[in-house]
């Protein structure tokens, strides 16, 4: 029964792809970030649909990082061109505190098919909860976007658990998935304050970097409708992701839900 995981839905939505004149230093700079001796698999595109192919993933949620404002509008553009090419992308846009014109960009990408921006703080070197992100939530939340952010860091204090739960509650009806089970590295305290109606969670590398523990106790913690299934490619591999979870011996049904149903539901699919 378990076995039969390799066979259902399966939405990847935790998927980094770079452009090919920028896929070895971006893929380098994640690997040193999270002093790591080697990654699983390169950011190209290419790359992230053969991994999945071997593992029987069929969409998958793809974005990447503006580390400064000037690379927000290229980095759109080239997520918007991966999802016209590939049908089996999901795009979510990137934002940067410092860009100005915020209303122009977001409007330009909600028109292309982008539902969603992606947040790294850490990387990007700004407060979840910084004031002059205050606009930008409240337009996402107008529109029905949803926000997707890399969550806890015991080195940094850019992305801690208490600054997604700040701006869930101050924007209620903004969707946010608090990616690597809420808070990486931070998993206990994210289970304690990120409970919270408007608040989703991916499950990406949290085996590999925190163990069976954290996912067993996310599971049990979290309203499991609020889960999705995220691999953090390129950082593992599809195949290496899934079998970890099929040696959990969770309920198929269950499984399905946080392979592909819940994200489904979430996304409109």
């Amino acid at each position: 029964m378990i076995g039969a995981i390799i066979y259902m839905k399966i939405i990847d939505t935790h998927a980094h792809i770079f452009p090919p004149k920028i896929e070895k230093s971006a893929t380098a700079a994640i690997r040193d970030f999270y002093d790591r001796k080697s990654m699983s698999h390169s950011g190209s595109p290419e790359e992230l649909l053969a991994s999945g192919k071997r593992a029987g993933v069929g969409n998958f949620l793809v974005f990447s990082t503006a580390t400064t404002p000037q690379q927000v509008t290229a980095i759109n553009d080239f997520i918007i061109g991966e999802c016209a090419e590939h049908t089996e992308f999901i795009g979510a846009g990137t934002m940067h505190a410092e860009f100005i014109n915020f209303e122009e960009e977001i409007n330009r990408i909600f028109k292309s098919g982008i539902k969603g921006i992606k947040f790294h703080p850490d990387f990007q070197r700004f407060d979840f909860d910084d004031e002059r992100l205050f606009p930008v939530y409240a337009l996402l939340e107008a529109k029905g976007m949803f926000v997707i952010t890399h969550s806890g860091d015991y080195r940094y204090t850019y992305s801690r658990p208490e600054k997604v739960a700040r701006i869930a509650r101050k924007f209620p009806k903004l969707r946010i998935i608090a990616a690597h089970f809420g808070g990486w590295s931070m998993w206990e305290l994210a289970r304690q304050i990120l409970i919270l109606p408007n608040v989703y969670i991916d499950t990406s590398s949290t085996f590999g970097f925190g163990g069976v523990e954290p996912v067993i106790e996310g599971l049990k913690a979290f309203d499991h409708k609020h889960i999705f299934f995220g691999c953090d490619f390129p950082m593992w591999d599809h195949k290496e992701e899934i079998n970890r979870f099929k040696a959990l011996s969770l309920d198929t049904d269950f499984l399905e839900d946080i392979m592909y149903n819940n994200f489904a539901e979430f996304y409109g699919l």
